[in-house]
């Protein structure tokens, strides 16, 4: 009665099918491995932030290039405050308002984009306090720089001057007529009366969008893995069911030969 799965055309389907569900499986291991890693990257970012506002606060050449190990880590830079910028578009607190943001110059001839703080209402210079003069040290938490268009950080151009969407010293990079580092630091405690703006998770920690697109292909792909057993299942039932309709003589002599499945 399965003779016919020794035929050319059953032998395509069944290679078929076992070639297709080791491959979506497979591939559906492989995104929920993806979304395993995301989800505990979210968590050691998340424990990490917790122990770092513990620790004490490194030199800040210590702790660069800023990656997932470093971002958020507390650090103390050395130097003299410069020129001022407004990030306008931030909230806090469920509040709409700007970052005050003011370049530190270090003794490395490089500028540190130091967040002072953050005021409510609409960006506006003479809201925001001047910088302490003088030789200062800055304790914060350290950040990499921002990508326009990412996390709710603005991507608008045309703003007035002394404004920037981003922090990122490629959006600073022709502002400010110093070397950047390639990172920035929120203080610890707001300057001047101002909100101290909390450190971000970086980027990829998070359990965002893409993780949980990660969780959907990963059914998807066990979806289609299940899809190509039922189908190889229900060809089978329906060449039997035709095997014997042949054997009691209710199919035509022309289609004994060629035997197709009634859709």
């Amino acid at each position: 009665m399965y003779r016919f799965l020794l035929t050319p055309r059953w032998w395509g389907i069944n290679v078929f099918v076992l070639l297709a569900i080791p491959f979506c499986v497979f591939m559906g291991s492989w995104q929920l491995s993806r979304f395993e890693g995301r989800v505990q990257d979210h968590r050691a970012a998340t424990e990490q932030a917790t122990s770092d506002r513990d620790e004490a606060a490194r030199p800040l050449h210590s702790m660069l290039p800023v990656d997932k190990s470093t971002s958020g880590r507390r650090v103390t830079a050395e130097g003299h405050y410069g020129k001022q910028l407004l990030v306008p578009g931030r909230e806090l607190d469920g509040k709409r308002g700007f970052y005050v943001l003011t370049l530190l110059r270090t003794d490395s001839d490089k500028a540190l984009p130091v967040v002072r703080g953050w005021l409510p209402g609409t960006a506006d210079p003479a809201k925001a306090p001047a910088p302490p003069t003088g030789e200062v040290t800055v304790t914060g938490a350290l950040q990499a720089s921002e990508t326009p268009g990412d996390n709710g950080v603005g991507a608008q151009g045309g703003l007035p001057a002394g404004q920037t969407a981003a922090i990122s010293s490629a959006s600073l990079v022709n502002l400010v007529p110093y070397r950047l580092y390639d990172a920035w630091v929120t203080l610890d405690k707001g300057d001047a009366g101002m909100k101290a703006v909390p450190a971000s998770a970086p980027s990829g920690t998070g359990l965002d969008l893409k993780a949980f697109q990660n969780l959907g292909y990963t059914g998807e792909w066990f979806v289609f893995a299940g899809f190509v057993v039922f189908m190889w299942f229900r060809l089978l039932r329906r060449e039997l069911e035709f095997q014997r309709d042949a054997a009691l003589g209710l199919v035509p002599e022309d289609q004994e030969r060629t035997p197709v499945p009634s859709g």
